[in-house]
């Protein structure tokens, strides 16, 4: 069987854990390939919300195996608290989750780096969530990280005071001092929690998956345009956030990829600093951000918001390959009389494209719109695709002209039953 894939394909915050949540039953594992706690995959059913950060969506599935795999940063802290709240709502976490011994750890120095880091930025920061993930992901490149694995070594102590040893030095060239005596109390409370745990080379778990002919999901964080290579650099995340994240982060062969499902809002959103050529900073964008409940799941930080952006979305699609397309909170824009939709980029020069610079943030230009009719109903009240007012009708059938990918999930609510398949 191949490996399924679900991306975002905007700046994030696109719904993906509600869509890894309704389609995890047909799957029987389901497997994180990248990104750390910054994640916020929100899932809603049965009236509760549920909010994880780093364990797999599919944790709610008995059936279903849930790797951690190697691709992500893992926060110990934050991993206890989240099986925590699994466990005070009735589930098990211990029973069908396994991590990567080859994970990277997040300590609480690279939390303090990140602070530091992003204070020194002043008005150029990144908007960074400051949660350790570019400086746990600094240390991976730069050979030095520590793993989850490295927790069942002997030395596990010493390796540790190395490297904080060596992040006070980099404190030490901002003038600050790394000030984690506390967190550390709870970091390594953690960690021996964290061993409670089964701790698993699990590239060798996922290729026999495979060859035992399992059906494999693979989840991705934030989204294709915060990717480190093709995103709006440099406000971006710190991992490769596409399909191409997935064969790395979780040690599958490409020839192994199957359907690349790709997420997105029927408009767009992005949390923190850097480009955004269709925000609105007008009174529609905050109806929108209202509406939406547009505030960040992880950070509670309010997030920017715009109409929905076709050369950005051609982009991802293009990097991703993707399969089949998913729009989420369609009943956003339920009072909408019309809405809009960016087409091109009209360029300084005149130049009209939809293509995306490589240096969006630098580049002036200007967002070229058409307008749609709104459908100004309740969408939640329906119960198929295409029983669908004809207006949300004519906007996906627009969309998938353009975008020359079938739409095959309408949501229209948070809910697992507001989830409308074509």
């Amino acid at each position: 069987m191949p490996v399924d894939i679900l991306v975002g394909l905007q700046w994030g915050d696109e719904g993906k854990g509600k869509i890894v949540d309704v389609l995890a039953p047909q799957y029987d594992v389901v497997a994180r390939f990248q990104g750390g706690p910054n994640a916020g995959h929100t899932l809603e059913f049965e009236g509760t919300k549920h909010v994880l950060h780093q364990i797999p969506s599919g944790i709610f599935h008995e059936h279903i195996t849930n790797i951690i795999g190697n691709g992500v940063v893992l926060d110990p802290i934050v991993f206890r608290t989240e099986v925590e709240k699994l466990t005070a709502r009735g589930v098990d976490a211990t029973r069908n989750l396994f991590i990567s011994k080859k994970a990277q750890l997040i300590l609480p120095s690279h939390k303090s780096l990140d602070r530091i880091s992003e204070e020194a930025l002043g008005t150029s920061k990144i908007g960074s969530t400051q949660k350790g993930i570019g400086p746990a992901y600094q240390d991976k490149i730069g050979r030095s990280g520590l793993r989850v694995g490295d927790i069942l070594q002997p030395d596990f102590q010493e390796r540790y005071q190395a490297t904080v040893a060596k992040h006070q030095k980099i404190a030490s060239f901002y003038q600050k001092d790394l000030e984690i005596e506390e967190l550390e109390q709870q970091f390594f409370s953690a960690i021996d929690f964290l061993r409670t745990f089964t701790l698993v080379d699990s590239e060798y778990m996922i290729n026999q998956a495979l060859k035992d002919g399992k059906k494999i999901l693979a989840e991705g964080a934030q989204g294709s345009l915060l990717d480190i290579d093709f995103g709006t650099y440099p406000f971006v995340t710190s991992s490769n956030t596409l399909v191409a994240g997935a064969c790395t982060g979780l040690g599958i062969a490409p020839r192994h990829i199957g359907e690349v499902y790709g997420i997105f809002k029927a408009y767009c959103t992005r949390v923190g600093s850097g480009p955004f050529p269709t925000e609105l900073h007008d009174e529609v964008g905050e109806r929108i951000r209202q509406a939406g409940r547009e505030f960040g799941s992880t950070t509670g930080r309010p997030r920017r918001c715009g109409w929905i952006d076709l050369p950005t979305l051609k982009y991802a699609i293009m990097l991703n390959g993707v399969t089949q397309l998913n729009m989420m909170k369609a009943d956003v824009l339920d009072d909408f009389e019309e809405i809009s939709v960016c087409t091109h980029y009209k360029l300084a020069d005149g130049t009209v494209t939809d293509q995306v610079p490589h240096d969006l943030d630098k580049t002036d230009l200007t967002p070229v719109y058409i307008t749609m009719k709104g459908w100004g109903e309740e969408l939640r009240k329906y119960e198929a695709y295409n029983e669908l007012p004809k207006a949300i009708l004519e906007y996906v059938a627009y969309l998938e002209e353009q975008l020359e990918v079938s739409v095959n999930i309408i949501s229209v609510g948070p809910d697992r039953k507001s989830t409308l398949v074509k």
